[in-house]
């Protein structure tokens, strides 16, 4: 079947959306809706400016690498929450994340947004599908993005595949930070991600977690941050693994390779907990 893609019309309604999520906690399919989502966008400067401080981004003129996934967040509640969409979005966990920068993103305002899913697949602990993203100018395709979701009690035929364990490298040091009790709160009101298991200890218990933990695409978003003066701006892509969650609150440290084109990142807790790990290259 040809896929075919929907142009809306009217900005995705976010607490509509997040309505829908509270009140769907069912699995309906196996099946992935074959049909993407398209909106267009503009870049809100004040909305900008709000995001980077929250993730530590200076403002050197280009979008954060990470702040496309914020731009295309309602689009993908839309398509996630949809009646042709099998499982329930709260309770799907972000094991993996993969941005691919393009071109240099300076001086970007108005910006066309689709997103789609694919490669349902086993999981030793239920099923995962890949959520693709990908944001254009007009030029063409500037920026994509591949998350891998896990949904948990999806029985699929079929043997999951093998864990791909990435051999571990040596690496320094190269800065620590203080995650704040109240960081999912803030990240929420910058990028409308309000899951409860990031809001506080009380909305996350709700969902199996004794405290709150902070966004994966936060702890991203502040490890690129701190990262800005190693990566090059654009022609790269960097890929990380969710590992174990950050609890609120706590202190985490980033561990990495030398500048250069290509590198490995890792983010720690405490007694070697490993929260995220990770390397960047350039396209292919």
């Amino acid at each position: 079947m040809s896929r075919q893609w929907h142009q809306l019309d009217t900005p995705p309604n976010l607490p509509e959306l997040y309505w829908k999520a509270a009140t769907r906690r069912r699995i309906t399919g196996t099946e992935l809706p074959e049909d993407g989502l398209r909106h267009q966008v503009s870049v809100q400067p004040a909305r900008l400016a709000a995001y980077r401080q929250v993730c530590g981004f200076s403002d050197n003129g280009l979008l954060p690498p990470t702040y496309p996934h914020v731009l295309a967040f309602a689009l993908q509640m839309q398509l996630l929450t949809a009646r042709d969409f099998p499982f329930p979005l709260l309770g799907l966990i972000h094991l993996a994340n993969r941005i691919r920068v393009l071109r240099p993103m300076g001086g970007v305002r108005d910006l066309s947004i689709g997103v789609r899913v694919d490669n349902l697949q086993p999981h030793a602990k239920g099923a995962v599908f890949d959520l693709l993203t990908q944001v254009d100018d007009a030029l063409g395709p500037l920026w994509e993005a591949h998350s891998q979701m896990l949904c948990r009690g999806v029985k699929l035929p079929g043997e999951a595949p093998p864990e791909d364990i990435a051999p571990q490298v040596s690496l320094g040091e190269l800065t620590r930070w203080q995650a704040p009790a109240d960081i999912g709160r803030r990240y929420a009101r910058v990028s409308g991600d309000y899951n409860p298991i990031h809001l506080s200890a009380i909305s996350a218990r709700m969902f199996g977690f004794p405290q709150a933990i902070a966004h994966g695409m936060w702890n991203k978003a502040r490890t690129l941050a701190a990262l800005s003066e190693h990566l090059p701006a654009s022609n790269i892509e960097i890929a990380v693994d969710f590992r174990k969650p950050v609890r609120l609150p706590s202190e985490v440290c980033l561990l990495a390779s030398a500048a250069g084109s290509h590198g490995d990142l890792r983010l720690m807790g405490a007694g070697d907990l490993e929260h995220m790990s990770g390397h960047w290259q350039p396209l292919g």
